[in-house]
């Protein structure tokens, strides 16, 4: 679904990680670790097209990032599903409208019913006509997901969704999380809290990376 092979990246100063090969297959799930600055975000960045390669290849669902056109770009990111570390929201309109904001701004059809019953599923039925000011901060990141998710992506990305929660809300969120991947939801967590990758790594099978030395590496068996 997402391939890297032979990635580089390079804002300029020399390459922040290179030599990266990996595979994203269906129905994974996938912990990206590392130190702040080692290209976490620039990582996930690439996994959905918002940045290209400084070299190598990456191919998103069959396709080569590099010889995409936009309308190919725009297709393929409709089936993936982004969760931002700073969540944005339109602050005039409800949770349940910036929910559904991905189908309705690119004209896809979109059922009440399923909003309501998506809030439900994160924990937010009572919320939908709440404007986001008014969100916690799990309440904002479960919104997020929801937003994430409303399209039935093939692949989750979520970049540090729990860095603001405390720790039992964090675990609530990891929760949605394997669920929506036992239902077959691809899923790529880049986290720097080792705890939070012990506690899913009890509940799911997972895949930890870690970019370290500008390298990405598989983690050892201390996590």
């Amino acid at each position: 679904m997402i391939v890297f092979e032979d990635v580089a990246h390079d804002y300029g100063g020399g390459p922040l990680f290179r030599d990266v090969s990996v595979r994203l297959d269906k129905g994974s799930f996938h912990f990206l670790t590392g130190p702040s600055g080692a290209g976490k975000s620039t990582f996930l960045k690439l996994c959905y097209g918002e940045l290209l390669p400084s070299s190598g290849k990456v191919t998103l669902m069959n396709r080569a990032l590099q010889s995409m056109t936009r309308d190919q770009l725009a297709e393929t990111r409709e089936r993936i599903g982004v969760v931002h570390q700073d969540c944005q929201f339109l602050d005039h309109l409800t949770v349940e409208q910036n929910v559904g904001l991905p189908l309705t701004a690119t004209g896809r059809p979109l059922r009440a019913s399923d909003v309501s019953d998506l809030l439900t599923w994160v924990g937010l039925g009572t919320r939908a006509e709440a404007l986001p000011p008014t969100l916690s901060g799990g309440e904002r990141q479960r919104a997020a997901l929801a937003r994430a998710i409303i399209g039935a992506p093939n692949v989750l990305l979520a970049d540090e969704p729990t860095g603001n929660l405390d720790w039992e809300m964090s675990q609530r969120l990891m929760m949605l999380l394997i669920e929506l991947n036992r239902m077959g939801t691809a899923v790529l967590i880049a986290t720097h809290d080792l705890n939070l990758i012990r506690f899913a790594k009890a509940q799911v099978q997972a895949r930890v990376m870690r970019i370290s030395g500008r390298r990405l590496q598989l983690a050892g068996s201390e996590l």
